[in-house]
Parts: C-alpha cells; structure tokens; sequence
C-alpha cells in the first residue's frame, strides 16, 4: 500500500508505515506542507495514494469517492503514543483496507 500522510501528524508515522512493510510519504516530503487541503486531496487522488489524516475536512474533499481515506481519530499524541495506538488497531486498518474499504475510520 501506498501512503500519504496528512501535516497534522508526524513525519515519523511514514518510517512506521514502512516498517510495516507499506510505501509512505509526508506532505513535507512533496512540498505540500502548507497546501490547501482540496491540493493534498488532488495529489492522493491522482498518486492513488491512500491519505492518512486527522482531519475531517477529507470526509467531503474525498466525494464521490476520489481516494481512500485512513482517519485517525486520535487527540495529540507523542510519535511513541501514536504508534502504540495504530499497532493495536494495524491488522483491523490493514484487513479494512485490502478488502477495498475506501474510508476507514480509526478510534
């Protein structure tokens, strides 16, 4: 799977996603750090990247189902805490995810 992880979390998460064996880039990594959100929705859209993020905007940037959608609905969290977090959740998103669940939202 191919990631793209959203400027509110960490750039760490995309080392993470590649430990777990996934491609994984950060909007700082494309020079999209301070782009507009409808922006970051088109590059997904158009890398078929699925976009990581916590921000809720994505719900409607994503109709009619444009790209594939991981959103974490997780407060503020340290790189360790937010790991932790998703490693509990992992074979769910993955299991989500591989069957073609284009909108997965994470607890």
């Amino acid at each position: 799977m191919k990631f793209l992880v959203d400027a509110q979390l960490p750039p760490a998460l995309c080392g993470w996603l590649m430990y777990k064996g996934h491609e994984a880039i950060h909007v700082i990594d494309v020079g999209m750090i301070g782009a507009a959100d409808r922006e970051i929705a088109n590059y997904a859209e158009q890398g078929n990247l699925i976009l990581v993020s916590k921000d809720e905007d994505f719900l409607l940037l994503r109709l009619p189902d444009r790209f594939v959608l991981l959103w974490l609905r997780v407060g503020n969290a340290t790189n360790r805490a937010l790991t932790v977090w998703l490693q509990a959740r992992w074979p769910t998103i993955v299991g989500m995810l591989t069957t073609g669940e284009r909108l997965v939202e994470v607890r």
